[in-house]
């Protein structure tokens, strides 16, 4: 039987310990487990903002700073957050970087044009207050992408899909990093709560026209939605 997934303050130290550990390999190895089709889900989660250049846009758990990059390459004005800092010394970018909680993120209210995240939510403690941390900083009529796993709908393809995160992914991570890392990301999808629920919960803290996009037959999955104007007195 498979052990139980950390929660609360086990899982914060487990997700830091974890990716500190795999952080010199980590791009290696997301390409060859995700067998390219990251890239494309990057620049999708990037395009997805649809700000002006020279917005400034927060990345959530940046960690060697792949979207980071790809919001220069954009035009956009970048900091970077990340719990680990094992994966902020292996950082490629130029971006100004930030060790801290994403939930109790170090920064004033309203100072973003528009937030991105890739790949982390299920690896937040707790989604409702992630989001309301999410939506305190960004300014009313800014805009949120942010990037995750999932699970494909299609009977073929799901069952494709696990058997590579069940097989092949601790595999390739046992081979070139960490194997337990690798064997504990894929199950870390059960983190996920359906999309609905997720679209509700982004409503919940504030946010507006919230869409969900599956990627890739659903491999991957896009949440995106614009920050409503503050409640209470103008």
């Amino acid at each position: 039987m498979k052990a139980a997934l950390p929660t609360g303050a086990d899982k914060q130290t487990a997700v830091r310990h974890m990716f500190d550990a795999i952080a010199e390999r980590y791009e290696l190895v997301n390409g060859i487990v995700a067998m390219g089709l990251d890239t494309g889900w990057r620049r999708r989660c990037i395009e997805a903002l649809d700000l002006p250049p020279g917005s400034l846009v927060l990345d959530v758990a940046c960690g060697t700073g792949d979207l980071c990059r790809g919001l220069a390459r954009a035009g956009y004005q970048r900091v970077g957050v990340d719990l680990s800092p094992g994966m902020l010394s292996h950082a490629r970018t130029t971006a100004p970087l930030v060790l801290g909680d994403a939930l109790h993120a170090p920064f004033r209210p309203d100072c973003f044009d528009g937030v991105v995240s890739g790949f982390a939510l299920r690896n937040v403690v707790d989604l409702a207050s992630l989001f309301s941390e999410l939506a305190r900083l960004t300014r009313p009529g800014g805009r949120i992408s942010l990037l995750d796993l999932g699970a494909p709908e299609a009977p073929l393809l799901r069952a494709g899909h696990r058997i590579w995160c069940d097989y092949g992914v601790p595999l390739v991570g046992s081979v070139l990093s960490d194997g337990a890392a690798y064997r504990y990301l894929p199950r870390s999808l059960a983190y996920l709560p359906p999309a609905a629920e997720m679209v509700h919960l982004l409503e919940l803290a504030g946010f507006q026209a919230v869409q969900h996009a599956p990627l890739s037959g659903g491999i991957s999955q896009l949440y995106i939605a614009t920050r409503g104007a503050r409640s209470g007195p103008s």
